[in-house]
């Protein structure tokens, strides 16, 4: 697949405004949404209220939700210890490395097995996952803002396909499991 965005001499889409503006707002919105989860903790705390329903078990999910999937599974264990190298790194595309496949550790120092991006971009499913009303709306939007920031990953040359679909597989399941542990309930 990385083939489909690689024009014979670079990346379609490395360099461009398209690629910076999905690559640069991930980092971002997750900050925010953290960020404002725990603002209104605090206020809820201080005023004894339960704005917008985040209590303590919505604040350990949202900090379970954030943190082991992106954060502990993609980027601490798989990008930094895979050593899979990029798709603009490797022989095939102009660059000096060897490609490896998705699921066998490499020895190439890269940082493309799994896309952390990817991971950080569907992370936000736990934030819809909260939502009381128009859950599947929400639901929908991240997935496809999270398609959008694959893609354009992958036509910048910094990820395969089989590393941005590992990274939605291991969010989107390990979002889910801890829903359900926290709530008690089922996730959709």
């Amino acid at each position: 697949m990385a083939s489909l965005f690689y024009d014979g001499k670079s990346f379609t889409l490395n360099g461009s405004w398209i690629e910076d503006i999905l690559y640069h707002s991930v980092k971002p919105l997750i900050i925010i949404f953290a960020l404002s989860s725990i603002a209104i903790f605090i206020y809820n705390y201080v005023k004894k209220k339960n704005l917008l329903g985040i209590n303590s078990k919505t604040m350990l999910f949202i900090i379970l939700f954030l943190t082991i999937a992106p954060a502990l599974i993609v980027n601490t264990t798989l990008k930094e210890n895979w050593g899979r190298a990029r798709p603009a790194q490797i022989i095939d595309f102009g660059g000096t490395k060897e490609f490896t496949p998705a699921f066998i550790p490499s020895n190439q120092g890269g940082y493309s097995f799994s896309s952390g991006h990817a991971a950080a971009a569907f992370s936000l499913l736990g934030f819809a996952l909260l939502a009381k009303r128009r859950q599947k709306f929400f639901i929908t939007t991240v997935i496809i803002y999270g398609v959008l920031v694959s893609l354009a990953r992958m036509a910048a040359g910094g990820h395969f396909f089989s590393d941005v679909v590992t990274s939605f597989f291991i969010v989107y399941i390990a979002t889910h499991v801890l829903y359900k542990l926290v709530f008690k309930e089922d996730s959709i």
